[in-house]
């Protein structure tokens, strides 16, 4: 009797620890299940169990992770290490049941557990401490297989059908995986981890593909895998839509370290579109100096001997800077050497942008904008398409610093610029040029800066200019000769004024000027008996002279308004602004003056100035005393709304923005007093959508033809004539115009008026793959949906014209350029694109420079078509490859560059 009592007391001890253990784990509490010898549980209580060992996807077979290892400390009388060294938190949605016996966890629905850096969620968790694993798993319900379990362990996370992991060897066995490192898309049949930083895995896709089913893969039977470093593979196969290619590897390499990574840059081939031969293309290698600055170094060679190379870098810091650095040099031969079409030449261009950030400093800034090289470059260049550069005619640069002088009116700008002609290959550089100025100050306002009476207005200004000017050519660029015709000097100027008002409605606004130029060189003119030519000859010194004008000015503003009765239209204004003004100038020229003997005959001088050929020329010569006229128009209209019942205010229309006459009268000429009049005219219509501009000149004087050219007479015409005009256009018009559901997002300024239409296109440039991956977004960034049936289709059209007319008044006028540009896009579907840009020149009767180009999204995928069909610079280039720069060398690129003429 006394031993059954004693039984059933230690049964219930042991049911009463059960049920707190138990109430412990359903509250979630952390726990660590310790070393269990001997079970103590009724095992006919562990029946409902007994599912987990019949699941199929628990029959697991041999593996060494499941391996007990042996303790070389089993004997001994320290007590074994703890394999699990932690707390594990977990947490299910259903139930947590626990097996004492077999020392087992099971979650169940929605399961989640965290131990150490691990976070494992599943559908099914079963945690084994006899043998330190953890298995997950899925659950299969009416809708298929679920809650897949989602393994992430430090930065890195996997998705898997299923898995198996050990605590205490850090190994793991995965089934289904699916992870995503950097770019790439990894799935596998099989994985084997092996620790943290090694993954093996079996029957192995990688993509770049965002859908479940992707576009495509890479397919290979072995892999293995670093997370956050590389994967390297076996023999692999491209599939397009689980469709095998005849594209195979023997073996891969992708980097996927978050950082940039030195390495080599795979080169094109080019099958020989012209007579070089076939070559290679932008191959080379790419150097990941640091953080803060990399570099492209890339090269192109053909079979002909011909060559190139080219150097790419950009640099940043944060709230500091950021730029780009190029440079591109060609050797390219034409022909065979021996024969008569035999020719070689070298091009260059070095290009460099830089930009400081606003916070960088607020009171100097430092810019640069680099643009120069030879001027055939672009024309002759074997890997530039650049069809901006081939239509313009002109190289600019400029590097700048600017510096603000706090608390003082005074600030600096030192500029070296840049200027090259690429038809007569002349360049002008200014290194440097140096400007302090002062802003204007009023040494007589009233206190609190109070400007009342004239006195108080009058203001002073400064603005001192010097520069070193080269003019050069193309041969003698970076050579000693280019200095050789440098001219330097510096140029001080002030200037004082002041405005009076008189007779109430009128301003009256006196000013004078004063200039004094330094040059540090001059001129000598000596006549050459022997070869009877006079001989120029430049001179180091430092020579001066001053300039001074003075003024007055007369302003009024004069409104008319003419009101109507009837209709939406209740007023038009009319501003009328006449000015009258008076100017003042000796002639300074005149005690400058020198002479030198220009032929045999010892009576025939040339007039000069040592001055002439200086940076900012000679003094003004003769007197002038003159009187100035300007009348400058504006029209407004005042529109009542649509709805006379609402609430909206009325409408103002701008009909003439301005209308401007000018001229003047020359009071100390002998004849010709009056000066051509200018005019200028502008105005938008349609919303602002019209841009018209219409400017010319009008000469008041007759002229009659002297040895086959004009010259005017002192006899006024019966109606000014008209001696040049000019007239454009620019027009958009876009699909969302017609839109009502946006018509209160449209731009009120419109893009006519505002953004003259571009209509070179874009260019074609195969040394920068990237640039020709474009997303088809939304203005929210998200991916546009394609509607198959009713699908809008959005279109813009811009159109720019112009005209020019010339009349010297002895032939009859003609016009100059008469030209119709129109440019555009036609979106067919959200992924696919047509652009165009070309125009029709009406009065030789021929389409100017046409382009087209074709843009198609594929998702994970980029297909680009751009063509120009006719002309000097005929070509297209074709390409079609994958997004992502981690898979950039999988492309297509095929190119038909324009015809290159060298000379």
């Amino acid at each position: 009797m006394q031993t059954n009592l004693s039984y059933l007391l230690l049964f219930c001890c042991l049911f009463v620890v059960k049920i707190s253990f138990c109430q412990d784990i359903k509250s979630n509490k952390k726990i660590t299940i310790p070393t269990v010898k001997k079970d103590t549980v009724n095992p006919k209580k562990l029946d409902s169990l007994n599912f987990i060992k019949k699941d199929s996807t628990f029959q697991i077979k041999k593996d060494n992770l499941l391996q007990k290892n042996i303790d070389t400390v089993a004997n001994d009388s320290l007590k074994p290490k703890e394999t699990i060294d932690d707390l594990i938190v977990h947490v299910a949605k259903d139930y947590t049941i626990q097996n004492a016996k077999d020392q087992t966890i099971t979650l169940y629905n929605e399961a989640n557990i965290t131990y150490t850096d691990i976070d494992l969620k599943a559908g099914i968790v079963i945690i084994d401490y006899k043998k330190s694993t953890l298995f997950a798993k899925g659950i299969i319900d009416s809708t298929g297989y679920t809650q897949r379990p989602v393994f992430k362990q430090g930065g890195q996370e996997s998705e898997q059908d299923s898995i198996l992991y050990n605590f205490k060897s850090k190994r793991a066995l995965i089934y289904g995986l699916k992870t995503k490192q950097g770019e790439m898309f990894t799935y596998g049949e099989k994985t084997k981890r092996v620790n943290d930083s090694t993954i093996y895995i079996r029957k192995i896709k990688f993509t770049t593909s965002e859908k479940k089913v992707p576009d495509y893969y890479i397919r290979t039977d072995k892999a293995k895998l670093v997370p956050g470093k590389k994967i390297i593979v076996g023999f692999s196969n491209l599939v397009l839509a689980d469709v095998p290619t005849p594209l195979v590897l023997p073996f891969a390499y992708f980097p996927m370290t978050e950082t940039s990574t030195s390495g080599f840059l795979m080169p094109s081939f080019d099958t020989g579109s012209s007579n070089r031969g076939v070559g290679l293309q932008n191959g080379g290698y790419y150097f990941a100096i640091n953080d803060y600055v990399d570099l492209n170094l890339t090269g192109d060679a053909w079979a002909n001997g011909s060559w190139g190379i080219r150097t790419n870098s950009n640099y940043v810091k944060r709230y500091r800077f950021s730029g780009v650095f190029s440079f591109d040099f060609e050797n390219i031969i034409s022909g065979i050497r021996g024969f008569d079409d035999y020719s070689k030449s070298n091009n260059f261009n070095v290009r460099w942008t830089h930009s400081q950030d606003s916070k960088a400093s607020p009171n100097s800034r430092f810019s640069a904008s680099v643009n120069l090289g030879s001027s055939s470059f672009f024309r002759e260049s074997l890997n530039q398409y650049n069809v901006a550069q081939t239509q313009n005619n002109t190289f600019n640069s400029s590097i700048n610093y600017s510096k603000t002088f706090v608390g003082t009116p005074f600030n600096m700008a030192l500029t070296a610029t840049h200027q090259q002609n690429t038809n007569t290959e002349s360049i002008t550089m200014t290194l440097p040029s140096l400007t302090l100025n002062m802003n204007r100050v009023y040494p007589f306002q009233g206190k609190g800066g109070i400007k009342k009476n004239p006195i108080q207005k009058l203001g002073f200004n400064y603005n001192m200019q010097g520069q070193y000017l080269i003019n050069t050519t193309d041969d003698e660029f970076l050579t000693s000769k280019m200095f050789e015709t440098a001219r330097a000097g510096a140029q001080h100027s002030t200037s004082t004024s002041t405005n009076i008002k008189a007779f109430k409605y009128f301003t009256l606004s006196p000013s004078a000027n004063y200039e004094e130029t330094w040059q540090f060189d001059y001129i000598q003119k000596v006549y050459d008996e022997t070869s009877n030519v006079v001989v120029t000859d430049t001179l180091r010194g430092f020579k001066t002279y001053r300039e001074y004008n003075m003024g007055v000015s007369l302003s009024t503003n004069i409104y008319g308004t003419f009101n109507f009765k009837k209709g939406r239209l209740k007023a038009i204004r009319h501003t009328f602004r006449p000015t009258i003004s008076y100017s003042y100038r000796p002639d300074f020229k005149d005690k400058f003056i020198k002479e030198v003997q220009q032929s045999a005959d010892p009576t025939d001088f040339q007039e000069y100035t040592i001055f002439d050929q200086g940076i900012y020329g000679a003094p003004s010569s003769g007197l002038s005393n003159s009187i100035g006229i300007s009348l400058n128009n504006v029209l407004e209209a005042k529109v009542a709304p649509k709805d006379p019942d609402s609430d909206e205010e009325d409408e103002k229309v701008m009909l003439l923005n301005n209308l401007n006459f000018s001229s003047s009268y020359n009071i100390a000429a002998d004849s010709l007093r009056w000066s051509n009049v200018s005019f200028n005219a502008g105005t938008r219509l349609f919303k602002d959508k019209l841009a018209l501009n219409f400017n010319g000149s009008l000469d008041p004087y007759q002229v009659v033809e002297v040895n086959g050219s004009a010259v005017k007479i002192d006899q006024f015409n019966s109606f000014p004539r008209l001696t040049s005009a000019n007239l454009t256009a620019n027009y958009s018009i876009s699909s969302t115009d017609f839109d009502k559901s946006k018509e209160n997002d449209k731009d009120k300024n419109g893009n006519g008026a505002n953004n003259p239409p571009d209509t070179m296109g874009a260019n074609i440039d195969p040394t920068n793959n990237q640039g020709r991956r474009t997303t088809a977004k939304n203005n929210q960034g998200e991916t546009k949906k394609t509607d198959l049936y009713r699908a809008k289709i959005p279109w813009s059209v811009n159109l720019v014209y112009s005209a020019n007319y010339s009349n010297n008044g002895i032939d009859p006028g003609e016009v100059g350029v008469h030209t119709l540009g129109f440019s555009g896009n036609i979106e067919l579907s959200p992924k696919w694109k047509v652009g165009y840009s070309s125009g029709y020149d009406v009065k030789g009767g021929a389409f100017s420079f046409s382009r087209f180009n074709f843009t198609r999204d594929l998702d994970s995928w980029q297909f680009n078509f751009n063509w120009v069909p006719f002309g000097t610079n005929s070509s297209y280039t074709f390409f079609i490859g994958v997004k992502s720069s981690t898979l950039s060398d999988l492309k297509w690129d095929k190119n038909k560059p324009p015809d290159r003429v060298l000379f």
